[in-house]
């Protein structure tokens, strides 16, 4: 990732590392030199003191460094000390005598004249006094031959009459500060080479639960809450993690409320809408089917008022279209009432357990007479029980619904035809009529309230186009199948209902 944490720190490590390296670099390259220098001065001044406390309890004749049993015991550690942990050369010499005493450098006569010019002021090197006390100085000294340079302390000591000259070396401060420098670089390389590494790897180690807590966030916000973070982490990672799977799962929650709500105020919404429509459909079929009888019934009632008959038989023909006219509308307005009363659920099915072949044959038997009238005939050969579990009466309605269909559409041989088939959980119940087939684009509008295929025929048996969806509104309310289909001679209405449990005898 481009601007990564990891990448972004780990960077920043490197960048670090470098300046502390080259801080070190210019520390060792410009303020060594100065350190080491006051470090020997240091060195210098604690080595006068320390020799100049020994010749105030001796005088220098009676002092013979290195040799055993005498007084300058104490003297042979300090030049010891001096010349081993610092490399520092001291000449102690006689003021008196001119002769050097005391001595641990190799050439003792080179410091000796060193010291005599510097004590005459006859000395022809370069010098550059550092400090200036009382009976000394300390001074840093030049050789042109050689390019190198000293560090000297000389002058006398307390007792007056001894010159000394102590002398450190300055010329390995440059070779320590170059081979500091490649060291440095050496050692820098591999740090940083190393310290970049295991930063990496650190920052990785930190950084991957913050890149699976960035593609929660993620799915968050597309919606998707089944994610989760699997980190167990006990710092404030793992607590970020947590926290952002409680916040998922609320979320979810919440989300899965407010979305049930929403589809429940759709819901409400398009059943307004739904039952608006209705209500505008059903105010336009029922004025468009009163339209009709009320005019006929109008119309005649004005011919009888107006003495238009006044013979006996037209008045009974009048009276005769006025009640035949008032039963239909009378006969609409009740199925009407209860296809409302299915549709909206107040009417809902008592359920139990009945045989269906005596409720078929009970229907057949009582609409002998419109049989007889239609000339049609009705086959019904099924014998055994059938038990079913229905409402007996809305399951009655339904049969001759389809019955007084069958028979007002039956043509040619006018034969009607209702079998019961026995299914593995279901009871089929088919009513066959012989006639025209229905337009297959038609067949889904039957359910529909007012509509009829063949108006002209419709209106000529008194239909009102509300028989169908009555049958439609039972079956819904009993969760079971129904339909209509052509078939080879004819038409076919069919309905499924709960198999029943036989009564044992």
């Amino acid at each position: 990732m481009r601007h990564s944490i990891r990448t972004r720190i780990t960077f920043i490590f490197i960048g670090l590392t470098v300046l502390i390296l080259l801080a070190v670099w210019a520390a060792n390259t410009w303020l060594l030199e100065d350190y080491y220098v006051q470090d020997k001065i240091k060195i210098l001044e604690k080595g006068y003191t320390s020799i100049d406390t020994i010749l105030q309890k001796y005088p220098l004749s009676e002092l013979e460094p290195y040799s055993e049993g005498s007084n300058a015991d104490e003297l042979s550690e300090v030049l010891k000390d001096l010349g081993d942990r610092y490399n520092t050369t001291i000449v102690l010499v006689d003021n008196v005598t001119g002769n050097a005493v005391v001595s641990s450098a190799r050439d003792k006569n080179f410091l000796v004249r060193r010291l005599l010019g510097y004590a005459l002021d006859q000395s022809e090197e370069p010098v550059e006094v550092i400090r200036k006390y009382d009976n000394y100085v300390i001074q840093r000294s030049y050789n042109p031959l050689d390019r190198s340079a000293d560090l000297e302390a000389w002058g006398f000591f307390s007792d007056n009459t001894t010159l000394f000259i102590m002398s450190i070396p300055l010329s390995s401060v440059w070779e320590s500060v170059d081979l500091s420098n490649r060291f440095l670089l050496i050692v820098g390389s591999i740090v940083m080479v190393l310290g970049s590494l295991i930063i990496y790897l650190v920052i990785r180690k930190i950084t991957l639960p913050i890149m699976d807590l960035a593609k929660l966030s993620e799915e968050m916000t597309n919606l998707n809450f089944d994610m989760k973070y699997t980190g167990q982490q006990q710092d404030e990672i793992g607590i970020l993690g947590r926290n952002m799977n409680e916040m998922s799962d609320r979320l979810k929650e919440t989300i899965t409320e407010l979305k049930e709500a929403n589809d429940q105020l759709q819901k409400d919404i398009n059943e307004k809408i739904q039952i608006d429509e209705m209500r505008k459909e059903f105010i336009a079929n029922v004025s468009h089917e009163l339209k009709t009888p009320i005019a006929l019934i109008q119309g005649y009632a004005e011919g009888l008022t107006e003495g238009m008959c006044e013979d006996e038989e037209s008045r009974n023909y009048y009276c005769g279209v006025i009640m035949d006219e008032a039963v239909k509308m009378n006969r609409m307005v009740k199925q009407l009432l209860n296809l409302t009363a299915l549709e909206f659920g107040n009417d809902t099915p008592v359920m139990e357990t009945f045989n269906l072949t005596d409720v078929i044959r009970g229907i057949i038997t009582s609409s002998s007479i419109l049989i007889q009238q239609k000339e049609a005939q009705v086959i019904f050969e099924h014998q055994d029980p059938l038990p079913v579990v229905a409402d007996e009466f809305k399951i009655e309605e339904v049969i001759t619904n389809y019955l007084t269909n069958a028979l007002n559409h039956a043509n040619g041989e006018k034969k009607i035809e209702i079998r019961a088939e026995e299914l593995e959980t279901q009871v089929k119940v088919t009513v066959f009529n012989t006639g025209d087939p229905i337009p297959e684009e038609d067949i889904p509008k039957l359910w529909t309230k007012f509509y009829k295929v063949d108006k002209a025929r419709t209106r000529a048996y008194g239909g009102s186009g509300i028989g169908l969806s009555i049958v439609k509104a039972i079956m819904e309310s009993h969760h079971q199948e129904y339909g209509a289909r052509n078939v080879e001679g004819g038409v076919e209405f069919w309905f499924t209902l709960e198999k029943g449990k036989e009564e044992q005898e």
